[in-house]
């Protein structure tokens, strides 16, 4: 599995860095802006003229795998790859993950961030503060010398304290000129086992999170994936380099800054 994990230059690192900057600016955007009434297709059109025309980027899942879109927007029992459509509407009572990815000077960057509405229920907003809390217990593990099942343990260890499962069939990636690389980085595992991190190791740490089981179903449209049992799921993603001494989050946000 570490065979071809790219280890990234210090130059590199400063183009995902300003790819990683920019991509949390989309965020920020929508954070404005996302809000019930609106379609699926609205958001990935704004997403679209943000990242290209003011940003001057290219938004990395539009032809990617054949994919027509610029993000994955994953609404309730949707665990990912949620295809966006003029006919789906967002109701004041959903959650929704909005799974975006952004290349600028030949460096991809990835990233996903969960939106509640006004009336989500309690347990809903639970499963996604779970999540949240999840990944960044995953990405506080990241150091030279840890290994990849340390973060995967981590996160599963905690999400099912709090009653969840973690979904086993999508993982994080390595990530740099291609959006997929090595290594998987798995949200479940053994502590101490796997590849160990160096310095330069960039890679997506997004967990699926599920209310119910962990088992999942792809729809017939090839892309969606939902819960088999129908209950909620959630997920957060960042994009995490390997520091010499612990880990820089490429695409954290403002409202992420402590």
């Amino acid at each position: 599995m570490g065979r071809n994990v790219v280890i990234k230059s210090d130059a590199e690192i400063e183009l995902m860095r300003t790819s990683g900057q920019l991509l949390a600016q989309v965020f920020a955007m929508l954070d404005d802006w996302v809000k019930p009434g609106l379609s699926t297709m609205e958001i990935n059109q704004q997403v679209e003229e943000f990242i290209v025309d003011e940003l001057q980027a290219r938004p990395a899942s539009k032809g990617q795998y054949g994919y027509q879109y610029v993000l994955n927007t994953s609404l309730n029992d949707v665990v990912c790859h949620g295809v966006p459509k003029a006919s789906q509407i967002l109701k004041d009572s959903d959650i929704i993950n909005l799974d975006i990815t952004l290349e600028k000077g030949g460096y991809i960057t990835d990233s996903s961030k969960m939106y509640v509405m006004p009336n989500a229920s309690p347990l809903a907003r639970r499963l996604v503060d779970v999540t949240y809390q999840a990944m960044w217990r995953g990405i506080e593990q990241v150091r030279p010398g840890v290994r990849l099942g340390d973060i995967g343990h981590a996160i599963q260890s905690y999400a099912e304290a709090h009653g969840y499962s973690v979904v086993r069939e999508y993982c994080g990636h390595g990530i740099g000129r291609e959006m997929h690389e090595d290594p998987q980085v798995l949200h479940y595992g053994i502590a101490n086992t796997g590849l160990v991190l160096q310095p330069g190791m960039v890679f997506t740490i997004e967990p699926m999170i599920n209310q119910g089981t962990a088992k999942t179903k792809t729809k017939k449209d090839g892309w969606t994936v939902v819960t088999r049992d129908k209950k909620l799921s959630a997920q957060w993603e960042h994009t995490v380099l390997v520091t010499k001494d612990g880990f820089e989050v490429l695409t954290l946000r403002d409202d992420e800054r402590v």
